[in-house]
């Protein structure tokens, strides 16, 4: 959780955009087969301790007591103190989680989420921050546990200069945890702490995702409502996409779909078996007030990487979402097509241009159907 820090979208060196997703739920990468997606990650050796369950610590609903390092215009430092609270909630048996952070700091009330996924093959955590203002996930902090503190480092800039930046996490008792955040503009030689939380377990359970809050029909928050609770999948997807195959492999599966901060983002969960074995993903979708758009980002639990995401809106029930892409080492457009999102099988296409966008061929086709009277979980 970091609310006083602003990231940007992109991060050198991300692996490309793990695509296929079908908005809701699954997206092998592209350029990977449906066999390499869901092959198994080595075990572990001897020298490399499992970690997936290091963040089990931190599941439930606590109490935060924050300081914020404040630099003064006159030069002057300070430390500013709020309480927050937040819930934390395990995702894929516990080798992902995610957190709602929500407090009343003296500039304004903070509304975050943190993404938290595990890579079983480097054995490292990747931690994602948002904040409800603009819905953009930023780049990851990675690292790993050793001995019970946690350390994960990212660079990014801060207030257009070039930093490293350094979270810590220590577990220091059954119900208290620490959190630091420290910046350093010398490459890591000195650390500058600006923002320590004290965290108080209220509860071990996070209790029920709260209901979506009522919207008016201009608000785009609402748009995929629809798709809360729980369903079943049908999915086709074409083998070779733009080389002219019109090979078509078969999956099912089931998954759920969870509302976040009252509704204003979405946490949705699948499991899918196919003729390479089972897979699971998720899909975060964040919706940005100021732009009326929504940002879809998918992760797998092969690898925790979370792709770059599709933006786009919804037009009289229907949404389409866009994003650019590397397909065989070629630059293509990817374009995800909702429809039917009121009906009793919501519908999703994804579709390949080579061309710029003159043409689309569609290699990927979802039809869910609910599983449960309920649309909350």
């Amino acid at each position: 959780m970091n609310p006083t820090r602003r990231i940007s979208v992109t991060r050198g060196g991300l692996t490309p955009l793990l695509l296929l997703i079908f908005g809701c739920g699954w997206c092998p990468t592209v350029g990977m087969s449906l066999a390499q997606a869901a092959e198994a990650p080595p075990a572990a050796s001897a020298a490399e301790r499992d970690g997936q369950h290091d963040f089990d610590f931190i599941l439930g609903r606590w109490k935060i007591h924050l300081k914020r390092h404040v630099h003064a215009a006159n030069g002057t430092d300070s430390w500013s103190e709020f309480d927050g609270y937040g819930l934390y909630r395990k995702v894929w048996d516990g080798r992902a989680n995610l957190n709602e952070f929500e407090a009343d700091s003296p500039s304004g009330h903070v509304q975050g989420l943190t993404l938290r996924t595990y890579n079983p093959t480097t054995h490292q955590w990747s931690l994602y921050w948002t904040n409800s203002q603009d819905g953009i996930l930023g780049i990851p902090q990675v690292g790993q546990f050793h001995d019970g503190r946690g350390e994960f480092y990212a660079q990014d800039t801060v207030d257009g200069k070039s930093q490293f930046i350094r979270y810590v996490w220590t577990h220091t008792g059954p119900d208290s945890v620490h959190f630091e955040q420290a910046f350093s503009a010398d490459g890591g030689r000195t650390w500058d702490a600006n923002w320590i939380s004290d965290m108080v377990r209220v509860s071990a359970d996070p209790g029920a995702f709260a209901p979506p809050a009522a919207r008016s029909a201009q608000d785009g928050q609402g748009d995929f409502d629809p798709l809360l609770g729980s369903w079943n999948f049908r999915l086709k997807r074409r083998l070779k996409p733009l080389t002219g195959s019109t090979q078509w492999v078969d999956l099912t599966g089931t998954g759920a779909c969870y509302p976040l901060w009252g509704g204003k983002a979405q946490l949705d969960t699948v499991s899918l078996e196919g003729v390479a074995g089972r897979i699971e993903g998720l899909t975060l979708r964040l919706y940005n007030p100021k732009t009326r758009q929504w940002r879809l980002y998918w992760a797998n639990s092969k690898d925790g990487i979370v792709s770059v995401p599709q933006v786009g809106e919804f037009h009289n029930g229907h949404g389409e979402f866009y994003a650019q892409d590397t397909l065989d080492d070629k630059s293509i457009l990817v374009r995800y097509d909702w429809s039917r999102m009121d009906s009793a099988s919501p519908h999703f296409e994804q579709a390949f241009s080579a061309d710029g966008g003159k043409s689309w061929e569609v290699n990927w086709v979802t039809d869910q159907t609910r599983s449960s009277d309920s649309r909350q979980q």
